[in-house]
């Protein structure tokens, strides 16, 4: 138990390193994109999402699952303290991305009328040349976010995201405001891209100097490369297939939908998304070298403690704010947007849906079966999901349009979900705890259903309406949880443990904790004296 609470002391630590970052980053981008969306309007909001559809499609093909091997290896060669191997793995990446990413910009520079033209609106494809480099340049980023994971300084991966976000804010708002409109737009965000990239590389050559000098300081590229390939194609084709398919979406959606405004309505609850993201990214982002770190046959006990916990605990944080903002679409909405964008609350709750699956291990079982290298059944899952995904998407929006997308986005992962998790039955010997996880379910449901019936009948402003909204959800959620045990006194002792490793923080989160626990004994009192 003392190594389980150590492994979550550590992976909330570095969960909490990269939640400032994101939380930071995204209010900033978040100001910028309220102000740039209503400067421009959905039809031109509308555009310039579809002029960055075209370069986001041709990125997919970039990775080949480098990054997840400079993840994997780079923390296996740190426990070792094998530092010219580490070494090797930074220089071997980057190399690696910045040929392949320079490539595929040049190629979506040159096939630049030929998508605009096939996307119904030719006059884009400037836009799309000024669009390509982001190409290159997101290359840069995510091989300094892949060191900055592995080596464990997420505090830097935050540092980064924040950089861009700033550039990114201020690039687009300074160029929309001078009149160039899209094109500002277009430009702002890909100058911005190539700054953070840049910034990237920077910090990641910190890292690299701060390293104790090898005995043995020969860098094998060519044998790293090889390596990192060997272990990272299959997630790389797992992911270029289901990004294709991701890319396919937008451009299925911006053939078939001709209305830029409810194009516009998608991408402003697509932003919006990002609340919940907040929660969901460290999780995901912390939990692969969790994994990669256990073996699941000598360490069979911990092995499933790990696992369980993930869930649990992820569930804990995701869901409940999932459902929160399903709940309170239309205010939040109507807070920022007032009634310029009228479909966008639909969009919004249908979007939060996906992360319910959430208690159901959707976290977590992709970033098992890859820490434990079984990344060839994960191709698997993803070719089943492109294979149901292509002809759904194709029927469904070409009838329904944006409700068709998110439609078929709910329901291609669910196949792959439930294979992967009678696989890990089967393989390891773990499972989800249903239990636990629809208790889950039920408290935020009944937090969600109450909130919704009291702040349909206010009479208030969409501000007051969200403010009264949220502090009713908490409570009633808490309360509820309290009440059915989801949360018991074992998870109060944990999250003790876990809040220990955070800090200055650590004081708050005890606070917290022990409120929640004094509630809970009071509530259990009250049950038995009754």
């Amino acid at each position: 138990m003392s190594k389980t609470a150590e492994m979550a002391r550590v992976s909330a630590k570095g969960g909490f390193h990269l939640l400032w970052g994101l939380v930071v980053s995204t209010l900033i981008s978040a100001v910028g994109t309220i102000i740039i969306a209503r400067l421009l309007g959905a039809d031109n909001y509308g555009l310039y999402s579809v002029a960055l559809a075209a370069p986001n499609l041709i990125s997919t093909f970039r990775d080949w699952g480098i990054n997840n091997a400079m993840v994997r290896y780079s923390a296996q060669y740190n426990s070792e303290n094998n530092i010219t191997k580490i070494r090797s793995v930074f220089v071997s990446g980057l190399v690696f991305e910045i040929i392949l990413g320079l490539a595929l910009s040049i190629v979506s520079f040159a096939l630049s009328g030929f998508l605009a033209a096939n996307l119904n609106r030719p006059a884009i494809a400037p836009l799309i040349q000024i669009a390509s480099f982001f190409i290159l340049a997101s290359a840069l980023i995510n091989a300094a976010t892949a060191a900055f994971t592995g080596m464990e300084t997420m505090h830097l991966n935050s540092v980064l995201l924040i950089v861009q976000s700033i550039a990114k804010t201020a690039l687009i708002l300074t160029l929309v405001l001078l009149g160039l409109g899209t094109l500002g737009a277009v430009t702002g965000f890909s100058v911005a891209v190539v700054v953070a990239g840049i910034t990237g590389v920077l910090l990641m050559w910190t890292i690299y100097k701060s390293l104790p000098k090898p005995a043995e300081s020969k860098l094998e590229i060519m044998t790293t490369i090889k390596t990192m390939f060997k272990y990272g194609l299959p997630i790389s084709i797992g992911a270029i297939l289901t990004g294709f398919l991701t890319q396919f979406y937008g451009y299925i959606l911006a053939f078939f939908v001709s209305n830029n405004a409810t194009i516009g309505n998608y991408s402003v609850a697509i932003n919006f998304v990002v609340l919940i993201t907040f929660f969901a990214t460290p999780v995901t982002t912390m939990l692969f070298p969790a994994f990669s770190k256990l073996d699941a046959h000598k360490d069979k006990a911990l092995f499933g403690n790990i696992f369980q916990y993930s869930v649990k605990y992820a569930s804990f944080v995701v869901v409940p704010v999932a459902a929160m903002v399903m709940t309170l679409s239309q205010p939040a909405i109507s807070t920022i947007f007032q009634d310029k964008y009228v479909q966008a609350p639909l969009f919004l709750a249908l979007l939060s849906v996906t992360y319910l699956y959430t208690a159901f291990g959707s976290l977590s079982v992709g970033n098992l079966i890859n820490g434990q290298g079984y990344t060839t059944f994960n191709l698997k899952v993803s070719i089943l999901t492109v294979v149901i995904g292509f002809p759904l998407s194709f029927i469904l929006i070409s009838n329904f349009g944006v409700i068709g997308l998110i439609l078929t986005t709910l329901t291609v992962s669910l196949p792959g979900l439930f294979i992967s998790l009678r696989f890990i039955k089967q393989r390891f010997g773990v499972t989800v705890d249903w239990f636990s996880s629809g208790k889950i379910l039920f408290s935020s449901a009944v937090a969600a259903l109450s909130t919704y019936v009291l702040v349909s009948k206010l009479p208030f402003s969409s501000l007051i309406s969200l403010i009264i909204g949220a502090i009713v959800f908490v409570i009633i959620l808490v309360f509820v949880a309290m009440v059915t045990r989801t949360v018991n006194s074992a998870d109060i002792n944990n999250l003790r443990e876990i809040a220990n490793g955070l800090g200055y923080l650590k004081g708050a989160l005890n606070f917290v904790i022990s409120l929640l626990e004094k509630l809970m004994k009071m509530l259990q009192f009250k049950i038995k004296t009754d």
